[in-house]
């Protein structure tokens, strides 16, 4: 199927894909957009028969694979190979299938008040959808994605889902309602590499936080967080902190949080307080900026270990001869796990490529470090 889809954001900005739930269009993530497209090409996709994308012709069936090569037409008519990737609801469903069955195409995911198994209801809804139309769920529907207490303070916001809901095509309801009932990803979970971002609505009751908990035990590589005071379409309840998040786990500007974690858990505490404490007006810009790109975004990226991250970092310093960084990184390769054996072989091998002079010199300093260290 052709899928309607709309681009915004920096054209040589890095790709997000963003797919919404069932019943939804490119609209319910609206609330989140502002943060995301300063940093990134943001490709909003409406489901088959939803918003602006063309109807499903009756009497067909889908599955989530279906929905899945559905995405990816589009994503090849975008000329995009790769993206990062966050789903709600049925996106997350479609996300961990790409996930699972196309990882060359997916960066990192989030995941947003999604399910591995649902079942028979959909399957239910959508024979009711077909004898009774749209208007028969949108009540229903619409009621699961604001809290009670949202839908009565903005009643305009209530009218407003329920009629994006009552205005999707039938029969392209029903057969993603068919593609929930039949799917079932329990089994897949551990086949997901991509690091992946996990989040519930506490109070969502079309996919409730247990839903999302067992996502991310399932998950390798997975972060889970439940965002209070939102029910399932939680863009519309709490925008601010979905946006943060999306923010922090595809680090668009990075963030000095990720940053100071990943700097204290490398360098020490010892050492990052004792910079902290040297700061001054004239440092601290460049500080940040340190802490933002090299610690919260480089040094956080989960695709080396850390002790990798070590080696290549002694290998380029011993190369540019920077004594004083050398030294620093030396004590971080201990922390990262390299033993003295292997950091000397590291200084060894680099001689090969950078010389011997330099080599020679790394060698007496990481003698001299290491001789002080425990």
């Amino acid at each position: 199927m052709k899928l309607h889809a709309r681009c915004e954001g920096p054209d040589d900005a890095p790709p997000l894909v963003l797919l919404g739930s069932v019943g939804s269009t490119i609209d319910m993530w609206t609330p989140v957009l502002g943060p995301l497209i300063e940093q990134y090409r943001v490709v909003r996709i409406d489901h088959r028969g939803h918003g602006a994308s063309q109807p499903s012709p009756p009497g067909s069936a889908a599955t989530l694979a279906d929905l899945a090569d559905d995405v990816l037409s589009t994503l090849d008519d975008l000329d995009l190979a790769r993206a990062d990737f966050a789903g709600l609801s049925l996106g997350g469903m479609v996300g961990m299938w790409l996930a699972v069955h196309r990882p060359d195409r997916i960066g990192r995911l989030a995941l947003l008040c999604t399910s591995t198994y649902l079942g028979a209801p959909y399957t239910q809804r959508a024979a009711v959808v077909r004898a009774e139309g749209m208007t028969a769920v949108a009540d229903q529907v619409a009621a699961r994605w604001i809290t009670p207490g949202l839908a009565m303070r903005d009643e305009q916001l209530l009218a407003s889902v329920r009629a994006m809901i009552a205005g999707v095509d039938a029969e392209s309801y029903a057969q993603c309602c068919e593609a929930i009932g039949g799917m079932d990803l329990r089994a897949d979970l551990g086949r997901i590499a991509a690091p992946t971002l996990v989040i519930a609505g506490a109070d969502d009751p079309a996919t409730p936080p247990s839903h999302l908990e067992a996502i991310a035990a399932g998950v390798a590589n997975s972060q889970l967080e439940v965002v209070p005071d939102a029910a399932h379409v939680l863009t519309y309840e709490q925008p601010g902190a979905v946006a943060a998040l999306l923010l922090e786990h595809f680090r668009g500007g990075a963030t000095l949080a990720t940053g100071y974690r990943t700097r204290r858990a490398v360098l020490g505490d010892e050492h990052v307080d004792r910079t902290i404490a040297a700061t001054t007006a004239l440092t601290a810009p460049f500080q940040q900026f340190l802490t933002r790109y090299a610690w919260g975004d480089v040094w956080s990226r989960s695709e080396l270990l850390r002790r990798e991250r070590s080696i290549v970092t002694l290998a380029a310093l011993v190369a540019l001869g920077a004594e004083h960084e050398l030294a620093m990184h030396i004590r971080a390769a201990r922390r990262n796990g390299l033993t003295d054996v292997e950091i000397s072989e590291v200084i060894m091998h680099t001689a090969l490529y950078a010389g011997l002079p330099r080599a020679n010199r790394a060698m007496t300093i990481a003698a001299d470090v290491l001789s002080h260290q425990p």
